[in-house]
């Protein structure tokens, strides 16, 4: 059984449509040998400074740069409950690899990689890069699946964009 992550409900809702999953789960669709779900676009980000150290809660001159020394996410609060779903999902020993079907882009990159490693997940990614929701393109992007690694200077453009602009927004 594989797992196919998409990054908005509607999304996951086409692929579905697709590949042949209909049963509707709480958070997710579940086939005969595949389960698609959904991230409601960044389920993660980049905690804000205070929660770095209490000192931060007030903003003064001094303290700037604020630049931390690891990099630390956490879940929206809003999406809390989505991430858990996609938590489980990906942590089950029924799932033997992933499907990274969030949007063909650096963005989509980061907001699957954010769900994966929050996860702590180790399972095998494959790549579905699709530009269309017709049914003949999403049927081509799962015949021509690439390994995540061919992505991986794509998702760590984004990280490094994801960073300025939290170092620009918050010291700025």
């Amino acid at each position: 059984m594989y797992l196919v992550i998409a990054e908005k409900p509607s999304v996951s809702q086409a692929i579905a449509e697709v590949i042949g999953v209909s049963k509707r789960e709480e958070g997710y669709l579940k086939g005969k040998d595949c389960i698609v779900s959904w991230c409601f676009g960044h389920l993660a980000e980049y905690i804000p400074p205070d929660a770095y150290d209490e000192r931060f809660t007030r903003w003064l001159y001094e303290d700037l740069p604020i630049i931390p020394e690891e990099w630390k996410l956490a879940v929206s609060k809003d999406k809390k409950e989505q991430f858990y779903v996609l938590k489980k999902l990906l942590n089950s020993p029924d799932i033997d690899y992933v499907v990274n079907a969030c949007d063909a882009g650096r963005e989509g990159e980061l907001i699957f990689q954010r769900v994966y490693v929050l996860a702590g997940c180790r399972k095998p990614v494959k790549r579905l890069w699709i530009s269309s929701m017709e049914d003949a393109a999403i049927q081509k992007g799962f015949q021509t699946m690439k390994s995540e690694e061919e992505y991986k200077n794509l998702c760590m453009a984004a990280v490094c964009r994801a960073q300025a602009d939290w170092l620009i927004g918050m010291n700025g």
